[in-house]
């Protein structure tokens, strides 16, 4: 009998730590690659992953490694969770070695540079390989403690989606396929945004309906400029689109959420990343996008407002009062007309 061959997660933050967790509940041997020695010391030593995810025990069959040449020569399936900034950088030096690998992008961010979503970093590093996107309304913490969750592997390779789905698919994480890649990758990048200003309306005391305005409206703002770059607009209507959106625009344990809501009780943009003390991919994004719709002119009041707050000075109330004062606009942008 063969030896099963084990499956990469490539990043020892909260999610990544969730996914090998997943992974090894459903009898797969996993190699969670980080680059800290001490933290992959420590996960040996305790269990658990303190830094990220403290309180959740850490599966027996997941092995937590820092030699990331052996671990991508053991491995066929890789899920790639290492934030956006460092993603080209890690795996570039490595790129011979990812050629016919599965790669699954789980990093929801955009390349400043270059507007390049992390699964098309993928594909520039590694063309040989086979590329995915896992995304959707996915919460580590929640994961990790088997709260009901489900989420999207988006990509054109039947072959690839129906091997995640295999793999990840188990009793509290269900796992539905999309071919739009593109719109499932960007709809999971672009939510970040919103969800600061979600937090900042609740550190603020602003009321359900405020709130459910900002979120309905920023449903509208990402769809439009999503189909503007080739995205189906039906995407957004599922779980890698207003469901995202909703989990991170209402939960205190997302992280874009908590920096907005720490913005919003006065901190400065530095002392609310500091207090977090991890990656939220929302505020790389700000500046990208903003620059992105002037360049593809597409309104997206929403995103010029936070990037006022955020690097402009202007208060929410301020933004608010703009986006009321603005002249109103269709509801839902993408109705099909044809035979009404």
């Amino acid at each position: 009998m063969t030896e099963q061959q084990p499956i990469a997660v490539l990043g020892g933050g909260s999610f990544g730590t969730a996914i090998a967790n997943l992974l090894a509940e459903n009898n797969q041997r996993v190699m969670l690659w980080m680059r800290d020695q001490q933290q992959a010391e420590a996960i040996r030593l305790t269990g658990e992953n303190p830094r990220y995810l403290k309180g959740i025990k850490i599966h027996p069959g997941v092995e937590p490694v820092t030699d990331l040449q052996a671990t991508l020569s053991a491995c066929q399936l890789v899920f790639v969770a290492l934030p956006s900034s460092a993603l080209r950088q890690v795996l570039q030096p490595l790129a011979e070695q990812l050629s016919g690998k599965l790669l699954i992008s789980t990093t929801k961010g955009i390349e400043a540079k270059s507007f390049k979503l992390m699964s098309q970093i993928l594909e520039e590093v590694a063309p040989q390989a086979r590329v995915g996107v896992l995304s959707g309304p996915n919460l580590a913490r929640e994961v990790a403690e088997h709260a009901l969750t489900a989420s999207v592997i988006a990509s054109e390779d039947e072959e690839l989606c129906l091997r995640v789905q295999e793999v990840l698919h188990g009793r509290t994480f269900r796992v539905y396929a999309s071919g739009d890649r593109f719109g499932v990758e960007l709809g999971g990048a672009l939510k970040n945004v919103y969800a600061i200003i979600a937090g900042m309306a609740a550190a603020l005391g602003m009321g359900e309906n405020t709130r459910s305005m900002l979120i309905t409206r920023a449903l509208a703002e990402m769809t439009r400029f999503a189909v503007q770059l080739g995205a189906n607009p039906m995407t957004f209507l599922g779980l890698a689109g207003v469901g995202d959106l909703i989990v991170t625009c209402s939960s205190a344990k997302s992280r874009n959420y908590q920096v907005g809501y720490a913005l919003g009780e006065g901190l400065s943009l530095d002392d609310a990343v500091e207090r977090l003390g991890e990656v939220a991919e929302g505020v790389n994004t700000i500046k990208v996008l903003k620059a992105k719709a002037e360049e593809i002119d597409v309104y997206m009041p929403l995103v010029a407002g936070l990037h006022a707050i955020v690097f402009e000075g202007r208060t929410l109330d301020q933004v608010i009062e703009a986006l009321m004062r603005a002249e109103p606009k269709t509801d839902v942008d993408f109705i099909p007309t044809t035979g009404f």
